[in-house]
């Protein structure tokens, strides 16, 4: 049974000073969760975390994560911005995009970023808008099925990202020839899997991948990212990734194949945004209506717009009714939000115990991808994210928004004569 990290006692504290709904973080499961993630991977003395940042974009969060040894993951202009200003530095800053405009690229020069190119054709764009650097990286799609013990466990061959295989061989040949001096090889092959053995299955395919290139054009493999994809159980009745077996595993991979290719010096990068932070948010809400027509529903204080992905990919998110944790899970609901959209769904069919007005009602695993994800359609205004510190006190890491951000872009002077 999934527990909330927080009581009832100390989040009817919290709810009266912030209203909900709001995110909360837990500093303490964080640090603790990140310090795990090194240990598992202390073996490779060159290993580092590179939060992604697209998963939980706040200064704050970013603070806690550099303290801990951490570097950033970026994708856009703004994420470098915000990466920039809370003191990430060169290649603290991993900057990993696609369609990339212009300016973003010049910026991640600007830093001096790690750059993960994503096509072939980048080559020439960021040489023409910024010197190439020494050390480049480049992503990687091998293409098919990605199979792990006869499941198939992704697509990459529909994925929109990365190099071909003989793409891979092309590029470093040609940023060879540019005098680039040192390589990275990046792959992202499968989303939110919480079997242990994915990581070790992909790093054996870059690996060898690497292998391969070291001979096909005598390129100095400098790091292997394996980016993100480890995941976590959203469900109650799953397992959690065991990063401890997964860094084994990895480890059994580079020993056999990296170091008796002479390869041993390779530093191995993650991009965990969803493992790092997802366990250790809370969406806080507050029922809020009742209805009784062809089903029972309830009404949440929030929307889709705090929580899209229930709306967008029918993902599931636990549900606890703070102080009804042992009662009978008796009643049937669909969980909503006020969105003039049927999918404004949090939960279908759910069996919780009876929810009364008023009753504070937690959705777990909101940590990665869920501020973040956040909109105004309808005019609905995102919430305020709220950090439970280690010593048990509360910082507003940042407010909710007001009708007043919602019009900040517009011009209403010709009606306000």
């Amino acid at each position: 049974m999934k527990k909330t990290f927080i009581n009832q006692e100390k989040l009817t504290e919290i709810v009266g000073q912030y209203p909900t709904p709001f995110h909360l973080y837990d500093e303490k499961g964080i640090r603790e969760n990140v310090r795990n993630l090194q240990k598992a991977f202390s073996w490779n003395p060159g290993y580092k975390e590179y939060f992604a940042v697209k998963a939980t974009p706040n200064p704050t969060i970013l603070q806690i994560l550099k303290e801990e040894g951490c570097g950033v993951d970026c994708s856009s202009y703004t994420e470098l911005l915000m990466s920039d200003t809370v003191g990430f530095t060169g290649t603290d800053i991993m900057f990993t995009s696609n369609v990339t405009p212009r300016e973003d690229f010049v910026l991640a020069r600007k830093l001096n970023a790690l750059i993960t190119l994503d096509d072939i054709t980048h080559i020439d764009f960021l040489e023409e808008i910024a010197e190439l650097p020494e050390t480049i990286s480049c992503r990687f799609n091998p293409g098919g099925d990605f199979v792990i013990d006869n499941a198939i466990m992704d697509t990459p061959q529909v994925a929109k990202y990365g190099f071909t295989r003989e793409q891979m061989s092309e590029g470093f040949k040609i940023l060879k020839s540019k005098g680039v001096k040192h390589f990275g090889i990046h792959a992202f092959l499968a989303s939110n899997t919480i079997a242990n053995e994915y990581y070790p299955a992909l790093a054996r395919i870059l690996f060898k991948t690497a292998v391969e290139l070291n001979q096909e054009t005598g390129a100095h493999i400098a790091f292997i990212n394996l980016s993100g994809g480890v995941g976590i159980p959203y469900l109650p009745d799953q397992e959690p990734t065991d990063i401890a077996e997964v860094g084994r595993g990895v480890q059994k991979a580079f020993e056999e194949i990296l170091v008796p290719a002479g390869m041993g010096d390779i530093s191995i990068y993650t991009e965990l945004g969803r493992f790092v932070l997802g366990p250790f948010g809370h969406l806080v809400t507050t029922a809020l209506h009742e209805k009784h027509t062809h089903k029972e529903y309830i009404g949440l204080d929030a929307c889709a717009a705090n929580l899209m992905r229930p709306a967008m990919y029918g993902a599931y998110h636990h549900i606890t009714v703070m102080g009804k944790e042992n009662e009978p899970l008796d009643h049937i609901y669909d969980v909503t939000g006020g969105l003039c959209e049927n999918n404004d769904k949090f939960a279908i069919d759910r069996k919780l115990p009876k929810i009364d007005i008023g009753d504070l009602v937690v959705l777990h695993d909101t940590g990665a991808h869920g501020f973040a994800m956040g909109y105004n359609y309808n005019g609905k205004l995102r919430s305020a994210e709220v950090l439970l510190k280690e010593d048990g006190t509360t910082e507003l890491i940042r407010r909710a928004e007001t009708p007043e951000d919602y019009f900040a872009t517009l011009d209403f002077s010709k009606w306000n004569k």
